[in-house]
């Protein structure tokens, strides 16, 4: 029952997790650069509108408390998985909570690249596609990988929160069984399970993020 669930929590974690980086990193990749006087034209200002109501959405859609949210989308969680409760079921929700925070990470993180370090690039002919490529990733690695680290890690605790609602994973074995039939020793087990993977996340992403720090 413990592994099962363990399976399911690394599911609903590292699914989410890999869907939510890509699409944050585009979104965020968009903003920035459509925000960014360096990286474009100012006097393109569609541009900025594009950027300005994109990162609107991003800070609404972050805004939303996950459980609010996991209601609201049970009609494309329907659509998209043919269920409303289960372990299949959670995931959309769960990438809408991540994406919009990994996209303002990104955006963060691409903030603090040195821009003296862009301004050489475009003198030097770079075109947008190679700022991103070249620059903004590679000077933002250990921030991305950071912020990679803290999303999985509110995934985890999204999970957790999914698990109570019939989601599956740890937290709906510490909810069921723990707390509703009163099994402490399993609720203990749950609960340090959860713990454990947290920790585990955090040091392996410090530990990247310091491997391909070149500062």
């Amino acid at each position: 029952m413990i592994l099962e669930a363990l399976y399911e929590t690394l599911y609903l974690t590292f699914i989410p997790l890999i869907i939510s980086c890509f699409l944050g990193l585009l979104i965020g990749t968009i903003i920035f650069i459509t925000g960014s006087d360096i990286i474009v034209k100012s006097d393109k200002k569609y541009l900025k509108v594009i950027s300005k109501v994109a990162d609107a959405l991003v800070n609404i859609l972050r805004s939303i408390p996950y459980l609010i949210l996991i209601i609201w989308l049970l009609p494309l969680t329907s659509f998209l998985t043919g269920k409303v409760i289960g372990t299949e079921a959670a995931i959309p929700a769960l990438v809408f909570s991540a994406t919009p925070f990994f996209a303002r990470m990104v955006i963060i993180a691409f903030g603090e690249v040195d821009k003296g370090v862009i301004f050489a690039s475009k003198a030097m002919g770079a075109t947008i596609k190679d700022i991103i490529i070249h620059v903004l990733i590679p000077e933002s690695l250990p921030a991305l990988i950071s912020s990679i680290t803290v999303t999985a890690i509110n995934l985890i605790s999204y999970s957790a929160m999914a698990g109570a609602i019939g989601a599956g994973g740890l937290g709906y074995e510490a909810y069921q069984y723990g707390l509703v039939r009163r099994d402490t020793g399993l609720m203990f087990i749950s609960t340090a399970m959860i713990v454990i993977i947290v920790f585990a996340i955090q040091i392996l992403g410090d530990h990247l993020a310091h491997k391909v720090d070149r500062r």
